[in-house]
């Protein structure tokens, strides 16, 4: 029984992973970071597979690791773009929250959504059915695609290998721990053979890792100051990748510059912006998330430094044309 090619990608940050669905109709799902688009575009040529030759691009969700190369990918090979419903929306009205782009302080390249998704789905690549599961969480619109032939979950960032999405209960809602935990329920219910998630390694034993993310949900529910320090460290964390690091004398000035820190310090942490700085730091370095070179504060995971030209560019959605 013939089915569909999966070719999955794992690629370092800042980029999320990017798979292609390969068959009658091939689809790319997330196309990394904006400023990775050689490296996006090499791999899959180095794989055979010609970008003019997909017939569209499907999003998990709308943050700038997974959607950055969809301006280049539409403007060049005139790809339609398949995202869900409600964040699609939002990105065609340029809506000022779109990607969460502000808020993060992470560029992302205007592009359009012709394909809006709803959960349940069906996407027919010829010898297989993508179907469409809305599993917000991560982001209101998140979704997960499974391949029942081949029992194949493409599941974004809603679980990785031992690690779940950092969630953000002030732009995607104060319930988003509860919706991120109904989301790995359902999966849990799916015979799965692998899941392919947005950052990290192949998963082989999927529903092992949804039990330890249901696991790590729980233990949340019963102390949302961790969930608060896991969303500041991976947000942060990110930031420094982005700017190849940061001085000691621009830490304090930039952080206190930004949406999702203010939010955390006052309403997480319930301190004042400028006090919580320093305890940030010290759980940065504790926590070996960062690490000091010199007198710059520098992400330890491994990351490509993006091209500082692109990333000067800012693009957010107040730039975008509507």
């Amino acid at each position: 029984m013939k089915t569909a090619e999966i070719l999955f990608f794992e690629r370092p940050f800042p980029s999320a992973n990017s798979i292609v669905i390969q068959d009658n109709q091939s689809f790319l799902i997330d196309t990394g970071f904006g400023s990775d688009i050689v490296r996006t575009e090499k791999l899959l040529i180095e794989a055979r597979i010609l970008p003019k030759q997909l017939n569209g691009i499907i999003n998990t969700h709308y943050h700038s690791d997974h959607v950055g190369g969809n301006h280049y990918f539409q403007r060049q090979y005139d790809l339609p773009i398949a995202a869900h419903l409600w964040e699609g929306k939002m990105v065609n009205r340029c809506d000022f929250e779109s990607c969460s782009a502000h808020y993060l302080d992470q560029p992302v390249e205007q592009y359009v959504v012709q394909q809006l998704l709803v959960d349940e789905e069906e996407m027919n690549t010829g010898h297989s059915v993508l179907q469409v599961l809305h599993t917000p969480g991560h982001t209101l619109g998140h979704i997960s695609l499974y391949e029942p032939k081949q029992q194949i979950l493409i599941c974004g960032d809603l679980f990785h290998h031992n690690d779940v999405g950092w969630l953000n209960i002030f732009r995607e809602g104060a319930n988003s721990l509860g919706r991120s935990y109904e989301s790995l329920e359902r999966l849990a219910k799916l015979s799965i053979k692998k899941a392919y998630p947005g950052h990290g390694r192949a998963i082989d034993d999927p529903l092992v890792m949804i039990d330890k993310a249901r696991g790590r949900i729980e233990k949340w529910m019963e102390s949302p100051e961790k969930m608060a320090w896991h969303a500041c460290k991976r947000i942060f964390s990110f930031t420094l990748m982005l700017k190849n690091g940061l001085t000691k004398q621009d830490i304090a000035g930039y952080l206190l510059s930004c949406g999702w820190f203010y939010d955390f310090a006052v309403h997480a942490f319930h301190t004042e912006p400028k006090e919580f700085v320093q305890p940030l730091l010290d759980e940065m370095i504790r926590s070996k998330a960062a690490i000091w070179e010199q007198d710059k504060l520098m992400a330890s995971a491994p990351y490509e430094e993006p091209d500082s030209q692109w990333i000067a560019n800012d693009w957010k959605p107040n730039n975008w044309i509507k």
